[in-house]
């Protein structure tokens, strides 16, 4: 049995796709494409299916990952490409397959780009000087406090535009996670920031000392 990885882009509209209706979508894809991967066993057989690192509602990605499994045992990854790409729809854009060199729980953090409204400038500047910045952060077990500094100490932005832009680096592990979404929610409740004017890209996904996740 093989573990295929599939790396697709995740734009526009379909940044509005919950998890729940992206696995239900690749899964769709997956039957449409006629690729030969593995079927659970019991009374309702379905396509194992799982994805890495799931994003936010409204935020997109240009490295999102799910894999599947095979019987195969050395797969075509540019037929099953070819084979894929015309069967997702618009705004998944297929990156590319191959073998799932890592577990999915490797993963221990992740880039972002940011862009936010050019009146942001004050409430960024507001950020960087302050000393501590509690945040509720949502978890499965309830809401508790996080100290938001701690993650991210400084927002160095750039002018591009009408729009300030900036990177962060964050975990985003199964046993911590932390949010671009946090300081954004910050900007609009502390200085009247308006989150929907803002825009989160995922741009990179990493294991342990700052190895790309593969």
């Amino acid at each position: 049995m093989n573990t295929v990885r599939i790396w697709f882009e995740k734009r526009g509209m379909a940044a509005y796709i919950s998890l729940l209706d992206l696995q239900r979508v690749m899964h769709r894809a997956l039957k449409r494409s006629g690729l030969p991967v593995w079927y659970t066993k019991g009374f309702n057989p379905h396509i194992y299916l799982a994805f890495s690192c799931p994003l936010a509602l409204g935020q997109e990605s240009l490295c999102e990952s799910c894999e599947v499994k095979t019987e195969v045992e050395d797969p075509d990854y540019i037929a099953w490409a070819d084979a894929l790409r015309p069967a997702l729809p618009e705004g998944l854009r297929l990156v590319r397959i191959g073998p799932a060199v890592m577990k999915m729980g490797q993963i221990e953090s992740a880039d972002y780009r940011l862009t936010v409204p050019a009146g942001a400038a004050a409430a960024l500047d507001a950020y960087n000087a302050a000393g501590s910045v509690p945040v509720e952060k949502k978890t499965k077990s309830g809401k508790k406090q996080l100290e938001l500094k701690t993650y991210i100490p400084a927002v160095h932005y750039t002018q591009e535009g009408d729009s300030l832009v900036f990177a962060l680096h964050l975990p985003a592990g199964d046993k911590l996670n932390v949010s671009p979404a946090l300081l954004l929610s910050w900007l609009e409740q502390a200085h009247g920031v308006p989150a929907w004017q803002c825009h989160v890209l995922r741009t990179g996904l990493f294991a342990a000392e700052g190895r790309p996740f593969l």
